[in-house]
């Protein structure tokens, strides 16, 4: 089996993205739990956070980095 290739930036910066998008939302349902207002400041990031992982994965595809992979 041969080894993975190292991913572009782009699909990097894709899974950055979607790792701060769950983050953020994680972080609004703990606010709101807890009574705090704050947590629509952190609904807010996650949507831009979501914006930008579907931006990073369609310029991915676009420039045809998530081809079939041949081996």
């Amino acid at each position: 089996m041969p080894p993975l290739p190292p991913p572009s930036p782009t699909r990097r910066l894709a899974l950055y993205t979607l790792v701060v998008c769950l983050l953020a939302v994680a972080a609004a349902v703990v606010s709101f739990v807890q009574g705090s207002w704050l947590g629509i400041v952190w609904v807010l990031l996650a949507g831009l956070s979501s914006n930008m992982t579907w931006y990073y994965v369609k310029r991915g595809r676009a420039a045809g980095q998530d081809g079939p992979v041949t081996g």
